[in-house]
């Protein structure tokens, strides 16, 4: 606390900070703002310097000191927000994922969030079957490095590149075999549009997974996408809710309840348990915008929303769409960096795309277009999604769903001890700015996960049962005391105002009959009148002090 503090106090000295955001490539763009600058002046600069005009969809995350993640609010001070000491480090990525993304009209929009899910798809947040995900990293090869050329990419090529947090050698084969024989002659585009259309049409696209725990102590993780509300356990989608089912998002603490009108006006309603409170009110603010962005046309029909927990611990919130120029921006020729670098060169080749997979960690910020539900989507949905709509049931992999860095609760440090030692073993070295970027451990005991069957098995069911019980028990104890402070706060303010009335010259019959009173009269002369010389006698010593000086 008091190095908070400290820190704090020196920000304050400072005029000017250095800001260095870390972009989808993994360039790094650094600045100097002032210290009141807002978070909406340095996406700019950003979406400037890669000549950006569909800003809709991007933003700008960043990780406080207690390892929670949060996203740039652009109408608030960027040194307000942040709770660390400058320089400030922040990433760019995208945060609400386009329904379509092979329609977007910037190519430089898409080739960014051709990276975004790139890394998705290595860092295990965009999981699917292997056929898909073979068929997935076929397109990256091709979209990196080309037409098969067996004198430039001997036996085994494929096991150079690190697609996904872990993969077999069948696995490696298919990859080769698709890019040999069903790719030749694609160009990086069209490799990447292909790319774009497949990903687009699996359960787990546009998921930024929120490990949670269901009522009966089970881990899940709940993520918002284009399309409503997912919820995903072992290797199912267990719930999926439209957006416009979704009728109110609320969190008390660490409790996250997601209610719902479905079909037949069947109501239901989801209670969830974050790891910690503020985990939890970033889980409600990132379903809030997401429910904004999606659901509604324009940013004037986004009301201030709250959500309340008993005196004060609840939270008012209001989504600012509309802040940026809109997907109907005219073509332009792109500029700096990612824009100006030819197609061939941006594309890191063998064992720079080692780099270009495992270096930067996260995902972004952005702003609504047009109302969108999964029902009336833009693109084609899986069959899956098509049959299991009904129920929200659906089989997204043929292994559980355990992202390597949700489980952390840092996103600068998205990996794992154990998937470091697995890179190890499958030929794929960590870069030095990993190492060098890395906080993670391992998860603690109470959140270990083993898999068992292609699902997770958390040890102590019963045990963590028992604690949410224990819990709840605490919720209700702090509630009451929180009442008990509440009232007698209240009841000195009242007293406060009372001794200053009664004091006063006001001449009212209720006052006077007070002033009658031995009790105050006793009041008055043994304790008001002398605290009242004491103050006079000390502001006079102060007086005189300050003249002498």
């Amino acid at each position: 606390m008091l190095s908070r503090f400290m820190s704090g106090s020196i920000r304050n000295l400072e005029r000017e900070y250095s800001c260095t955001v870390r972009l989808l490539d993994d360039t790094e763009y650094t600045c100097t703002i002032q210290r009141d600058a807002k978070g909406q002046y340095l996406f700019d600069l950003i979406c400037h310097h890669l000549n950006l005009l569909e800003k809709d969809y991007f933003g700008i995350r960043y990780v406080d000191p207690d390892k929670q993640r949060h996203w740039l609010e652009f109408t608030k001070s960027i040194a307000k927000q942040m709770k660390s000491q400058p320089p400030f480090t922040m990433c760019l990525r995208v945060k609400f994922y386009p329904p379509d993304p092979a329609a977007l009209k910037e190519e430089i929009t898409r080739y960014l969030v051709f990276l975004q899910i790139k890394r998705d798809l290595y860092h295990g947040r965009l999981l699917c079957k292997t056929s898909d995900a073979a068929l997935l990293a076929a397109y990256i090869l091709q979209a990196e490095i080309g037409d098969y050329d067996p004198g430039k990419h001997p036996e085994g090529y494929s096991s150079k590149f690190q697609f996904f947090p872990k993969h077999s050698e069948k696995l490696e084969r298919r990859i080769a075999d698709i890019h040999k024989t069903e790719l030749i002659g694609q160009t990086p585009e069209t490799s990447e549009r292909n790319f774009l259309q497949k990903a687009q049409m699996l359960e787990t696209y546009g998921v930024d997974p929120h490990p949670c725990k269901d009522v009966s102590g089970n881990p899940a993780f709940l993520a918002f996408t284009p399309f409503g509300f997912v919820v995903l356990q072992g290797n199912k989608r267990v719930h999926f809710l439209k957006w416009n089912e979704v009728t109110k998002l609320k969190f008390e603490g660490k409790t996250f309840h997601v209610y719902a009108n479905q079909k037949e006006d069947v109501k239901m309603i989801l209670t969830y348990f974050a790891p910690t409170p503020e985990a939890c009110k970033h889980l409600w603010k990132c379903g809030v915008e997401n429910q904004a962005f999606y659901k509604l046309e324009k940013s004037s029909q986004v009301r201030t929303v709250s959500s309340s927990n008993l005196f004060f611990k609840g939270s008012r919130f209001r989504y600012r769409a509309g802040l940026v120029p809109s997907r109907s921006c005219p073509s332009i020729t792109h500029g700096p960096r990612l824009s100006s670098v030819p197609r061939t060169r941006r594309r890191a080749v063998h064992i720079s795309i080692m780099e270009g997979l495992e270096s930067l960690r996260d995902s972004a910020h952005s702003t609504p277009v047009r109302s969108v539900s999964h029902g009336e989507s833009f693109m084609p949905r899986s069959r899956s999604q098509a049959t299991d709509a009904s129920d929200g049931m659906a089989v997204i992999s043929d292994e559980a769903y355990s992202p390597s860095d949700s489980v952390l609760p840092t996103p600068v440090a998205e990996h794992s001890m154990e998937l470091a030692v697995s890179r190890q073993i499958n030929g794929a070295p960590c870069s030095i700015e990993e190492e060098k970027e890395s906080e993670a451990g391992t998860p603690s005991h109470g959140e270990g996960r083993d898999f068992v069957d292609g699902r997770f098995a958390q040890e102590g069911a019963g045990g963590d049962s028992a604690l949410s019980e224990v819990e709840q028990v605490n919720k209700f104890v702090l509630s009451v005391l929180r009442l008990l402070l509440v009232t007698i706060g209240l009841l000195f303010v009242l007293l406060l105002l009372l001794i200053i009335l009664t004091e006063s010259d006001l001449d009212i019959a209720f006052l006077r009959d007070i002033r009658q009173t031995p009790e105050f009269e006793q009041f008055h002369y043994e304790y008001f009148c002398p605290l009242r010389r004491w103050f006079a006698c000390k502001l006079r010593w102060v007086g005189g002090l300050l003249i002498n000086k």
